[in-house]
Parts: structure tokens; sequence; C-alpha cells
């Protein structure tokens, strides 16, 4: 049976930039989403004007002044980091790591607490009306087994890859492996749990992706062999993400580390087949349409260019990035490369799982840049970072990311009436007089004065998950 879903619709239609955006924001009050039986969108307009049929019931929801967006997109998000929200250590990355992040990693050795931490972290997800992520998972293969059985079992949409460690400091040491093993267990987890066929592909809701750490948890022979195994599989599909350009160029930080380490020219060859010493080629570059780079906040202009060559995707982070006091990542000149730009919530360097949350702080954080540089992000523009552009960023966008029909009805239902200060201001605030920025004006409140306990439902596919 098909299904009817009324309320307050916002969207972004077509495939915009994010410059574009404003173009493509598209707002019905009384809107309506038909759904076919296969949770596919069939039709998405004004309740007046939706299809009359006869014969074929269709069954409708009333959201009543809920708002109906686009399911959120996570493009950067820890599953073992689930219980490590605020987690104190004293100074920026890798200080953090080794006194927080990488002890309470350790713990998913253990089946149970691993399945109750698998759980929580898709528990979670769902409520913050995260319907799509890109997950770095556990070192662990018992931990991923939990994590892909729980996306499957509860319906999510995502991407989970096993986080590779072959390096590091003593820490670090229950979290690494042999270099073979980190290649073979990586196989094992793609063979177990990503799409073997095109079709199959094409139907799935969880794939698998290649996470090593970042470039300090791996050596040269590590990154030169898992060129070689996404060489192998990239064609099916198969994701690449990891860490790039996130704290302290200089100093002692994780960048001059880095550049220290390898003896490269930049951070960015060291994922990029060029990490042997002076940029020199020693493997397969490891960018590409399927891969995410988290952070990016110090990325030289070379490094955009060569980001957005190869389309590979930047999640940004900016609620971990103020935590860990890495930095604001530039707006201007991070789009003005034409990287495509995605939300994530770094969760748990970050500390919120809500996808509005981060997109609060990413307009805070860009109108703060020093002038020139500043910038106040419009409404549609938060909207596809959150949106559209994780959608675009998981090579998902002919299947989710907005209404458009045929696209997939992944979707979340905002109603204010669960947030006072959200329904309040919706209701009672200063309008603008022309419409025009009256839609986007409502757009702004809702998603920066939102708050999770105004997610009421979530779907997948049509699918309702809460």
């Amino acid at each position: 049976m098909s299904t009817l879903h009324r309320g307050h619709i916002f969207h972004l239609t077509g495939r915009p930039s994010v410059d574009d955006a404003a173009d493509a924001l598209v707002e019905i009050p009384d809107g309506a989403l038909l759904i076919d039986d296969q949770g596919l969108i069939e039709w998405c307009g004004r309740f007046a004007e939706r299809p009359q049929r006869t014969g074929a019931p269709i069954e409708v929801i009333d959201h009543g002044d809920s708002f109906i967006l686009p399911g959120f997109v996570d493009t950067h998000i820890h599953f073992p980091q689930v219980n490590s929200i605020d987690a104190y250590g004293g100074g920026q990355l890798l200080e953090w790591l080794e006194s927080c992040i990488f002890p309470a990693e350790a713990r998913l050795a253990e089946e149970e607490f691993a399945a109750g931490a698998a759980r929580e972290f898709c528990h979670r997800l769902i409520s913050a009306g995260t319907t799509t992520s890109l997950v770095f998972g556990s070192a662990f293969p018992v931990a991923q087994t939990a994590l892909f059985s729980e996306y499957r079992r509860r319906g999510l949409r995502g991407v989970i890859g096993r986080g590779i460690q072959t390096v590091g400091p003593d820490a670090a040491r229950p979290l690494m492996t042999s270099e073979e093993d980190a290649i073979r267990l990586t196989q094992e987890e793609i063979d177990r749990w990503h799409p073997s066929t095109p079709e199959e592909a094409a139907d799935a809701l969880v794939y698998a992706a290649i996470v090593p750490r970042f470039s300090l948890s791996v050596t040269t022979r590590t990154l030169a062999a898992l060129g070689e195994l996404y060489d192998q599989y990239r064609d099916a599909g198969v994701y690449f993400t990891s860490h790039l350009n996130e704290n302290n160029r200089s100093g002692d930080g994780e960048i001059a580390a880095v550049l220290e380490l390898f003896e490269v020219e930049s951070y960015l060859d060291t994922y990029d087949g060029r990490f042997l010493p002076g940029s020199k080629p020693g493997g397969s570059t490891l960018l590409g349409r399927r891969s995410v780079m988290a952070h990016c906040v110090h990325c030289t202009d070379a490094e955009l260019a060569r980001l957005a060559e190869t389309e590979t995707s930047v999640a940004h982070c900016p609620n971990s990035q103020l935590f860990l006091g890495s930095g604001t990542m530039p707006w201007r000149r991070t789009i003005a490369s034409g990287v495509n730009v995605a939300a994530g919530t770094d969760f748990a360097a970050g500390d919120s799982w809500f996808i509005p949350y981060v997109l609060n702080t990413a307009f805070k954080a860009h109108i703060s840049e020093p002038e020139p540089h500043g910038v106040s992000l419009h409404p549609a523009q938060l909207l596809h970072l959150g949106t559209l552009a994780g959608a675009r960023a998981l090579d998902l966008e002919d299947r989710i990311g907005n209404f458009d029909a045929g696209k997939e009805a992944d979707m979340v239902i905002i109603d204010p009436a669960r947030w006072e200060p959200l329904a309040n201001s919706l209701e009672w605030g200063l309008r603008a007089d022309d419409p025009a920025k009256q839609t986007h004006g409502r757009l702004f409140t809702l998603l920066m004065a939102c708050n999770e306990v105004a997610v009421a439902e979530i779907y997948v596919r049509g699918r309702r998950l809460r």
C-alpha cells in the first residue's frame, strides 16, 4: 500500500552545489509525500494537489504541524567512542587519544560489552534523526559483527569499516594488529558485509569501508597494502575514509608529526599513494568518489585542489574542532576549491549526536572567521551540509538526500511542540514581510534552535524506525 505523509516540508530539489542551495530550497507548508510500497518517493507537493486514485487505497499519515525533512547524514562518527562524550584528556588530539580514547576503544574486545555498545550506538543515531552514517568502526571483529548486525536489524543506512592500526603509542597497543592481519581482517569484513553484486548494491542499506585511523597509525607498508586492497574492491563500491589535517600544523601536533615521520610535502600525499620521502610514489591512491576525509582544517590550496580533482569529499566536524582546539576549517577557501563538504558529528570528540547542532556550530564558527574570511551561511546551505552534501559524499545522491521523485524515502519528522523554545520562536518570533525571507527565517530557526527531543519519528526507505 502506498503511504501519503502530510506535514510542513523542507528540502533541496535537484543536484545543487552548496552555493546554489538557496535557489533549490523548497518549502511546502501543507505538503505531502507519496511513498510507494517499496519505500520510493512517487510525488512531493501540496497536500491539496495530491494525486487522486481509484482502486488501490492510500494510507494517510498526518504529522500535523510537524516538519518533514530529508534524513540527516553524518559523514564522520566513531562507534568505539560511544561512551566517551566529553572525556577529559588534558590537551589536544594526540593527548586526548592516548589518555582517553585508546583505553576506551580497547574495551570493545569483550563480546557482551561490544554488543551493548552497538545497540546504544544505533539507538542514539535513530534518536537524533540520523538515517545514514559513515562510521569509523572498532579494531575488533566481534565488535564489528555486532555493529553490522545491529544496523541490519534496525534498518539503518550506513557505511562501516574496522579501525586499522598497525603502529602507535603504548596506549594503542590493544588496538594494533600486524600488517598482514590488518589486510586480512579488512578483506574478510568486506567479503562478509559489503554487497557482492551491482544488484545487491542497488538495494543494500549497509556497505563496507577501508578505514585506517590516520597516517600516524600505519606504516608505508600498510599504506601500500591498503592501496592494493582498494584497487581490488573500488569498482565494487567499497568506501575509504580517514582523518586529514585535523590538528596543529606547527610544533608537535598531528600534522607536524605526519610530515616529519613520512618526510612528505603534504599530509594528503600519504593517502594519495605518494607516501615515500619527498612525496615519491609508493602505491595506489586511496582518494576518489567514495572517499571522505574528515576535518581538513589546515589544508593547503594544493591539497584542496587534489581533493576536488579526485571527487573526494570533506566531512566537516566543527564541534570536535572546537573541543580539541583544532581550529576552524576555512569555509570560503574550501568551498571555492570545488570540494564537496558534508556534516559530521565526529562523536565523541564532537559532543553531540545531533546534526542540526553541528549546523548550529558551523554557522557560528564561520561567521566568526577573521575578516575577510567570515561568512554568514544561508539556511539552505546549512540544510545542504546536513542532507544532500552527505548523500553526495557517500555517492548515494541518486537514492537519498532530498524528496525528488524516484528517491528512497529517508526522512525525519521534527515536532516543535516537543521542544517549547523552538515552538515559541516559530509561532511568536518576528517575521520578515518578504515571503522568501520568511521561508529562510523559518528554516534557520528550525535548524538552529532545534533540539534532539523534537525528533518525533524517522524513516529509512519509507520504513519507520522510531
